[in-house]
């Protein structure tokens, strides 16, 4: 029976929305695999890693009748990419193993029953459906993503903060030594949600949202989250526990503020952490009216001092960041113009766009 039949790039393209969460290693060895699902002409293709389930389905020909099992995703993929994408492919089963053509190739592969794929189970009970346009969701998600903590032990902050409240959308985001906030207004009011989006929900929704138009429709239960958009399925688990209370790390009120050019900021920074060592990626920010000093140095006793012209009549402030936090967050930023506001020498420093109040940052100071 042939189970699908088109060209590479339609068959690859499908296969690759749904593959960014596989594991090539895995305790259970079907999760590594993608479940197919034919139906009529439609063929529904379905990961997952048992906390988060991607499904799509892809118009693809084939013979009539229904049938479904599960291959190898990554093996699946890589054996397409090596084909041209105008190339036509088929995938028929034959003798309870599945036989992939393209040109003059043949490839025979193992398959696992449908029956054994686990699929995650959705909760039953999921609250109201609302959506937000998918730029504007990967816009935030941009903005805040980078200060997501990496395999920290407080598990709530390997992820992201999701807060939706009448017509505002706000993310958040922090590992502890530094947060990113960011926020969009939305056309529509929508129910109050507060939710913890895991790290891996979170880089998978950037990969596959696109900047074009187009909504993304969620839901929330208490512990799992759905998205829907581009005829993709997303469930997901949430992550559990309390976040900080950010309004809380947020400084208000500090009376210093610089306000410079983002692109001259960041690469006076990229100058200078060339001189830091690798442990440590402290720079010493030197700020005077007139004159923001940039300066590094490391163990063999080399050193950096890069200075830029700034309008400033605020208060002399010596003040130590790890670079690499400052880096990522002015990458992570669009706009000409940076405001850095500050206390002094000893408190966090609160970094935002001059324009537009949708954006903090907060960075913690290091002893240097």
């Amino acid at each position: 029976m042939i189970v699908l039949k088109s060209t590479q790039d339609k068959v690859l393209a499908a296969l690759q929305s749904v593959a960014g969460i596989v594991e090539r290693r895995h305790t259970l060895p079907i999760l590594a695999n993608v479940l197919l699902r034919k139906t009529g002409s439609a063929v529904q293709l379905t990961t997952s890693d048992l906390e988060i389930q991607i499904r799509t389905t892809a118009q693809l020909d084939g013979d009539d009748g229904n049938f479904a099992t599960t291959l190898g995703a990554r093996k699946l993929i890589d054996i397409l990419r090596t084909m041209p994408a105008d190339q036509s492919v088929s995938l028929e089963s034959s003798a309870g193993k599945l036989v992939l053509k393209g040109g003059k190739s043949r490839f025979t592969l193992q398959s696992m029953p449908a029956e054994d794929f686990p699929l995650v189970q959705e909760s039953a009970s999921f609250g109201p459906v609302f959506s937000v346009p998918q730029k504007t969701l990967k816009s935030l998600l941009g903005q805040v993503s980078f200060a997501m903590a990496v395999h920290d032990i407080r598990y709530y902050l390997n992820g992201i903060l999701f807060v939706a409240e009448g017509r505002q959308l706000s993310l958040v985001a922090t590992d502890g030594h530094r947060l990113a906030f960011a926020s969009a207004t939305l056309d529509v009011e929508v129910p109050k949600q507060e939710v913890i989006l895991p790290r891996k929900t979170v880089l998978e929704l950037q990969r596959l949202l696109s900047d074009k138009e187009g909504a993304i429709e969620m839901q929330f239960a208490a512990n799992q989250a759905k998205f829907s958009f581009d005829g993709m399925e997303f469930v997901t688990k949430l992550v559990e526990g309390k976040f900080p209370d950010y309004n809380r790390v947020i400084p208000k009120n500090h009376k210093n503020i610089v306000t410079l050019g983002r692109a001259p900021l960041l690469a006076s920074l990229q100058r200078t952490a060339i001189m830091t060592s690798e442990k440590f990626k402290g720079v010493r920010l030197n700020i005077e009216p007139g004159v923001l000093r940039v300066a590094s140095s490391n163990a063999e006793q080399e050193e950096a001092v890069d200075e830029l012209d700034i309008d400033y009549n605020g208060d002399t402030i010596e003040i130590g960041f790890n670079v690499t936090y400052l880096i990522d967050a002015l990458q992570n930023m669009s706009q000409e113009m940076v405001r850095i506001e500050l206390s002094d020498g000893n408190s966090s420093a609160l970094v935002t766009n001059p324009d537009d109040n949708a954006f903090k940052y907060v960075v913690m100071p290091m002893r240097i």
